[in-house]
């Protein structure tokens, strides 16, 4: 799996652990929503300085944020 999408699921399963929007856990990292919408989506490859920045304002070591992760399985299209 790409490092990108490791940290964007970590970061949204953390995000959601707390109960925090995207919007509440930018707020609290000094980010953008939309930045911190696509740290989520893997889309964005953000500097060790930004996921240490996230990681505190979650509360947790940064090294929290590259922890392995089982992809959930993609939704069936109908």
């Amino acid at each position: 799996m790409d490092v990108r999408r490791r940290v964007g699921l970590n970061v949204k399963r953390l995000r959601q652990e707390k109960g925090w929007s995207q919007e509440a856990l930018a707020f609290e990292a000094k980010l953008h929503r939309t930045y911190v919408s696509g740290v989520e989506r893997g889309v964005r490859n953000p500097t060790v300085t930004v996921l240490e920045v996230i990681a505190a304002a979650l509360g947790l070591p940064s090294s929290r944020l590259l922890d392995e992760v089982v992809e959930p399985p993609a939704q069936k299209k109908r």
